[in-house]
């Protein structure tokens, strides 16, 4: 098939194509779009963190339509196959046709969310388009943490529909995606001289996941885990004292291993009767999940030790914290509604430190979930600091918007599908800035985001548009 620039959705994909665009390096091509805006005598503000909005007046008939806010993120994901000689600081992609699919040549396409960005482009530069007043958001560092949408202000949100243009697969819409927070805790250390055997107490062999699109599955989280087994340890007459310990690498994932030094009096034999009991038990509960888990001891050195009092502290502390699925949604199947993640442990010189991440779509959850681990805190010692909050985007059974979907894709023989996720979206912050937003998503066909295999469907590209149009023309 081929990639027809006449088409303009198609133009301007290509034209941000030749922009480097990766998460942070947004300004060219926000500065691209703000040009654009001028040229055609278009309103716009451009912010500190490059995100543009750039309005449209109403058409003649529509003047009396609610404004309708569309929205994309202008950033990608650069990745680039071993070989490759592409620097993303300056190159432009290397698109190319494969069969019925464009693709970039060794790298990421940026489909995710260029896609967005081509439609509204085009959309904005369309002038047979009957419409009501249309804002256009072009949002940064999506891909990083939803930086740019979490920079904007309620006055930024000019309507009260409102439509992203992130996710859809042509035949559906999101109707729900988690908010939450970044919680971290911290324990001050309190150390002392070491005089008795230092042993390594690891876990190894889980899986690990994503901990919004894989929490329901129950995988078994390495840092609970060690220090379940570590509590196993003093619950049967073996003393523990912490050195130290780590585990996991990124707050949102499942963290798959952790090292815990300890010294202990108890010998080493002992100990390992011990942890293979517990080995034995981790792998009959999670014989379906991780049946691969696996407790390692082997003999270690240490020069200090932390007290009695701090180790306990610590050990307490995880083995009595909130983790996992908490709750699931009643309406939706499969869809997990609230969860915490104690994704990473990390030992510092003068504190141990423990990221956690709460996601949840209803703030209630959140809120609950938050003075729990305060409360535990209060108890044993610790610090607790919230971070990175984002509202939740709660399923509505009530959407004007999505009929108008409906209807469009039912026209075309299409039975619209309605999807969930745990996972963020950036519905969920704009849905925080304006809580009576009417929201959809909506695209076409992409997949391998984040990887070099990143493709768009070319057909599914066109008639993504023109239904997205269509949509828009309905929205009186």
């Amino acid at each position: 098939m081929e990639f027809d620039l006449t088409k303009k959705q198609c133009f301007y994909f290509n034209e941000i194509s030749r922009i480097p665009r990766g998460s942070g390096n947004e300004k060219a091509v926000s500065d691209y779009i703000v040009s654009f805006a001028k040229e055609r005598g278009l309103a716009y503000k451009q912010d500190e963190v490059w995100n543009v909005i750039v309005d449209k007046p109403a058409t003649p008939g529509y003047e009396g339509a609610p404004t309708l806010v569309i929205q994309a993120h202008t950033d990608m994901v650069n990745e680039k196959n071993k070989g490759v000689e592409h620097d993303f600081e300056k190159d432009p992609l290397d698109l190319y046709v494969d069969g019925d699919l464009l693709r970039a040549r060794g790298t990421t396409l940026g489909a995710d969310d260029g896609y967005g960005v081509a439609y509204m482009l085009a959309i904005l530069d369309n002038e047979e388009l009957e419409h009501p007043a249309l804002s256009c958001v072009f949002t940064t560092m999506e891909e990083i943490g939803l930086i740019g949408a979490g920079n904007l202000k309620p006055e930024d949100v000019h309507g009260s529909r409102y439509i992203n243009l992130d996710a859809g697969g042509e035949v559906g819409t999101y109707v729900s995606s988690a908010g939450g927070a970044t919680a971290v805790m911290t324990l001050p250390l309190e150390k002392e001289k070491n005089d008795r055997p230092a042993y390594l107490l690891s876990i190894r062999g889980l899986k690990g996941g994503h901990s919004g699109a894989m929490i329901h599955l129950e995988l078994g989280n390495a840092n609970l885990l060690l220090v379940r087994a570590l509590q196993e340890l003093k619950k049967n007459g073996a003393d523990v004292q912490l050195v130290s310990f780590n585990g996991g690498m990124q707050y949102n994932a499942v963290p798959r291993e952790a090292d815990a030094l300890f010294v202990s009096g108890a010998d080493f034999d002992r100990l390992s009767e011990l942890v293979s009991a517990t080995e034995k038990d981790l792998k009959a509960e999670l014989e379906f999940s991780d049946p691969d888990v696996r407790l390692e001891l082997s003999r270690a050195e240490a020069e200090d030790r932390l007290t009695q009092r701090c180790s306990d502290s610590f050990l307490n502390f995880v083995f009595l914290m909130p983790d996992g699925m908490k709750h699931r949604s009643m309406v939706i199947e499969d869809l997990t509604v609230s969860s915490l993640n104690a994704g990473v442990v990390t030992t510092k010189e003068d504190e141990i430190v423990i990221e956690d991440l709460i996601r949840s779509a209803l703030e209630s959850h959140t809120e609950t979930l938050i003075e729990q681990l305060n409360v535990l805190a209060d108890l044993l010692g610790w610090k607790v600091e919230i971070k990175n909050r984002i509202t939740g985007w709660g399923f509505n059974a009530v959407s004007p918007l999505r009929e108008i979907l409906k209807g469009v894709l039912a026209e075309r023989g299409i039975e619209m599908q309605e999807m969930a996720t745990h996972g963020g979206l950036e519905c969920g912050v704009f849905k925080g800035l304006r809580p009576d937003l009417d929201i959809i998503t909506y695209g076409p066909v992409a997949e391998g985001e984040h990887t070099p295999d990143e493709s768009l469907d070319l057909a599914s590209f066109d008639r993504a548009y023109e239904i997205l149009c269509e949509v828009i023309r309905r929205a009186k």
